[in-house]
């Protein structure tokens, strides 16, 4: 009996080599320089956790650290879990049951997307405040008097969980909603056979099958909560991003601040592993093309009532009513500088998030069309590099960026003095560039996957055709994948748009002295307690943000296989 012959290490090296190798086009090279570009952040937060900090890290690890790993760790829990049933549970409800407000509840679920987590949190300390409308209003049909009775306190870990988990519940309620459209009549055809009822059904079978929507959402959830910096500052929660901004800014230690950095990296790392993890060699297909109406169960009486209510209430805390009370602010006061200066906040914010969206688009068309011309595992390893940015919290972002750009500044203005006597000042650290570089860091996974899927839905036959016509890869990209992908370049730019208009942690960070945008603003505002005042960029970035809800809820219309648009 012949056995196998024995492969020489060089020979596996060299397989190994040729399986991970990069060919050098143009197009390779974009993949590796784009990679390099988005790990760079990530390389400087690593490459501080082992340099001496002079007593500073062990000052911290004694003193906050401990707090900061606690708070952390109960946010992330409570908003996971919280957003868990809230974007599950609606899912469920709006796909399966037929009840008074369906039909609307399917796009206004979507609508706490457009309200960034500290804009609600400026909101609702305003109204619930001690001199607010809603304890003023009790103490006044009550007769009671102030410590006469109790009311929680909304600027704490719970409120900032509660608040927070209202506002990023449509992530868990996106992709659960497009699970639960995608799943087969079959399956729950076989469920209701055994005696399953509607609630046992979405146990026991809907949830399994929508585990990998669910845990890909939850983790988005954790993503962002792991980012919170206005919310939590103001509420006055300590995170690991209010110490690192405290840290750099307050105590002018970079290199603790980094250090802290590398802690909460590995909190995003340790999620993401997990995440994989749970997954592990598990696939889940749908063994059947039965792609029929999905089953309804009409709801009546009090089940109806219920399920509105349950559908309703998150709207209503989640956008409505934080909405209403910005409305009302800007309206009776509102920001003195509103028609002046206002419109230099504006100016800012809108022409870092257009510069930054068409970047972003840019970059993901090229590593996308990369992926496609060269699809070995070398390619997809950069892209996946390239597309963690999202990942990564804005203020390790902006750490790890502030680091080298700023020791660059320092290095060039030292040789200019040491060589001609002049001084050209903070040239990268002091200008728009190093914002519009964490941007793109920060959301170019955002573009990336919009535009990846929709190059995916073009069939390989009409690049071999082109190629056979004389075009080059570039022509065949300019000339025929670029207008057939037309709308989802715009709704990708739509995306990041949005993304950076809202974004706070690297804004502040990273801004150049004097250069405010809407976000900083608000947060410049609500910090002096001056919550009025900043309701009006505060509600200028809520409309802002109304505009991609529109867009997603057009596009899940057609979610389902095999259906029709009404």
């Amino acid at each position: 009996m012949s056995t196998p012959a024995r492969r020489s290490p060089s020979a596996l090296f060299s397989g190994f080599a040729s399986r991970f190798s990069l060919s050098l086009n143009p197009w390779s090279i974009a993949l590796f320089l784009i990679a390099l570009v988005v790990a760079l952040p990530i390389i400087v937060v690593l490459s501080h956790i082992f340099v001496p900090t002079e007593g500073v890290w062990q000052h911290l690890a004694s003193t906050v650290l401990p707090r900061y790993l606690s708070n952390t760790f109960w946010l992330v829990l409570w908003v996971g879990i919280g957003t868990l049933i809230l974007g599950a549970g609606t899912a469920w409800l709006v796909v399966m049951c037929r009840f008074p407000g369906k039909r609307l509840f399917e796009w206004a679920l979507l609508l706490p997307l457009a309200v960034p987590t500290y804009v609600i949190a400026y909101a609702y300390t305003d109204f619930f405040q001690v001199a607010g409308p809603l304890q003023s209003a009790l103490r006044e049909w009550l007769g009671w008097q102030v410590g006469d009775y109790y009311f929680p306190n909304v600027r704490s870990l719970g409120g900032a969980a509660t608040l927070i988990t209202f506002v990023l519940y449509p992530y868990v309620y996106l992709l659960a909603r497009a699970s639960f459209l995608e799943q087969s009549v079959c399956v729950l055809d076989v469920g209701r056979t055994l005696g399953r009822g509607p609630w046992r059904l979405f146990a026991s079978v809907a949830l399994p099958l929508a585990r990998p929507a669910l845990v890909g959402g939850v983790s988005l959830v954790l993503m962002e909560t792991l980012n919170e910096f206005g919310a939590v500052q103001f509420f006055g929660v300590d995170t690991f991003t209010t110490g690192i901004y405290r840290t750099w800014f307050g105590l002018g230690e970079p290199v603790a601040a980094a250090q802290l950095a590398a802690c909460l990296l590995t909190f995003v790392i340790v999620l993401v592993l997990l995440e994989r993890y749970s997954r592990g060699k598990r696939r889940y297909f749908h063994t059947t093309n039965r792609y029929q109406q999905l089953p309804e169960y009409r709801l009546h009486g009090w089940h109806a009532l219920g399920a509105t209510l349950a559908c309703l209430l998150p709207i209503v805390i989640g956008f409505l009513l934080p909405s209403g009370i910005l409305l009302n602010m800007a309206i009776k006061t509102g920001d003195s500088l509103f028609g002046t200066r206002f419109i230099g906040f504006a100016v800012n914010s809108l022409s870092l998030a257009t510069i930054a969206a068409l970047i972003a688009v840019g970059l993901a068309v090229l590593l996308s069309y990369g992926v496609r011309l060269n699809n070995s595992p070398s390619a997809r390893f950069f892209t996946r590099i390239a597309a963690m940015g999202y990942a990564i919290p804005g203020s390790v972002v902006a750490v790890g960026i502030l680091i080298p750009f700023a020791w660059l500044d320092n290095s060039l203005n030292m040789w200019l003095h040491e060589h001609y006597g002049k001084i050209i000042g903070l040239v990268f650290s002091g200008s728009a560039f190093i914002l519009i570089y964490a941007y793109v860091v920060r959301f170019l996974a955002v573009s990336f996957n919009a535009v990846e899927a929709s190059l995916g839905k073009v069939t390989p036959s009409m690049d071999a055709a082109s190629r056979t016509l004389g075009q080059t890869a570039g022509g065949t990209l300019r000339r025929i994948h670029t207008p057939l992908m037309r709308s989802s370049l715009l709704a990708a730019g739509i995306l990041v748009f949005v993304d950076v208009m809202k974004e706070l942690p690297a804004t502040i960070i990273l801004r150049p002295f004097n250069f405010d945008t809407l976000a900083v603003r608000a947060h410049s505002l609500a910090s002096d307690e001056r919550l009025a005042e900043a309701s009006t960029a505060s509600l200028t970035i809520v409309v802002v943000g109304i505009l991609p809800v529109i867009l997603l809820s057009l596009a899940m219309r057609r979610a389902r296989p095999g259906s029709q648009a009404e």
